[in-house]
Formats: C-alpha cells, sequence, structure tokens
C-alpha cells in the first residue's frame, strides 16, 4: 500500500502518542497515514497527531502484517550474543527508519550463563534525546524480544544518558541510509 494511503480505522484501537509515550485510544472511524512499518509496529500521523499502532491492531486499519522481521532462531541453535544482537536489530525507533543497534542506541550487552541454567542479558541503551518520551516503550521492546529468545531467563534493561548519545554512534549503514555524511 502506498504510505500516503489515507485509512479509516474499523475499530478503535489501541495506539502510543509519539514523541511523549503516551498510551492513547484512537477512534474507530479516525483517519490515519501509514509513515512506516517496522519490526513489529506502524508509525501513523492523524489530526490528533503521531501514533505508534502495534502489529496486534493490524486488523483496525484493514491491513495485513508484512512477514514477520523477527530475527528467527534457527532449529536447534542455541543461545549466542550474535542472536541477542540480532534481535536487537528488530527493535526500531518510530520516528527515525533504523533499528536501535544501528542508531548507536545499545552502549553495552552482556551476556552471562546463570548457574541453574540459561543465560541472563544485560542491556545498557540510550535515547537519541534526553527527554524521550519513547524510551520506556523501546526497553518494553528490548525486554519481550530479548526474553523469547532460546535460554533467556533474565533480562535487565537500563536506559542510560552517560555519555549522551550523538550521531557519530551510528553505524555507517545508517549514516548513509539518513544520508549523513560519512
Amino acid at each position: 500500500m502506498p504510505m500516503t494511503e489515507s485509512i479509516t480505522l474499523g475499530r478503535e484501537c489501541d495506539a502510543i502518542e509519539i514523541p511523549s509515550g503516551v498510551n492513547s485510544r484512537l477512534p474507530a472511524g479516525a483517519r490515519v497515514r501509514v509513515i512506516q512499518f517496522l519490526g513489529s509496529s506502524w508509525t501513523v500521523t492523524s489530526v490528533h497527531g503521531m501514533f505508534r499502532i502495534d502489529v496486534k491492531d493490524a486488523d483496525a486499519m484493514g491491513l495485513t502484517p508484512p512477514a514477520a522481521s523477527e530475527a528467527p532462531a534457527e532449529q536447534g541453535a542455541g543461545f549466542s550474543e550474535k542472536l541477542v544482537w540480532d534481535q536487537l536489530k528488530t527493535v526500531f525507533d518510530p520516528e527515525i527508519p533504523v533499528n536501535i543497534a544501528d542508531l548507536g542506541l545499545i552502549y553495552s550487552c552482556v551476556t552471562a550463563p546463570l548457574d541453574r541454567g540459561g543465560h541472563r542479558v544485560e542491556i545498557k541503551m540510550s535515547m537519541t534525546a534526553p527527554g524521550c518520551g519513547m524510551g520506556n516503550v523501546l526497553k518494553a521492546d528490548v525486554e519481550n524480544k530479548l526474553a523469547n529468545l532460546p535460554d533467556v531467563k533474565e533480562v535487565d534493561v537500563e536506559i542510560v544518558f552517560d555519555p549522551p548519545w550523538n550521531p557519530s554512534r551510528m553505524s555507517e549503514a545508517a549514516k548513509l541510509q539518513l544520508g549523513f555524511d560519512i
């Protein structure tokens, strides 16, 4: 579907206001315009602002979600730090069409085996701006996606702002995609 096409919601649906991160409910009959679909949500605009709509509410927009962009675990593949990083690359800032790993928002990724079996994953991540209201939303995305990896028993995600994020933390691919001089 063209990203400029307007859609009328067939039912009310949950949404998250961008950039405040406030939970909202868009009413049936509201008109939205899809900006992008990345990870597991759409970014849409309406006369009420910009919102993130989760894939579970695709039917409210009359859409079928694109093929899953999850980084599926290979059959029989065990836990690995690469698997963690692959999963982090399925989490997107709703305003920027780049995953949080390539944006340079992941400051630290530490994995450790647990005595009782399984693994613990500790993430320190930042936001592109200290006052970003989407911090808890992105943190929850990371926690949920990592908790679903094979053999992960504990996940701890901390949002940090020291050092402050800046565009130099982005991968070369992200800089190219966003038109930054490299």
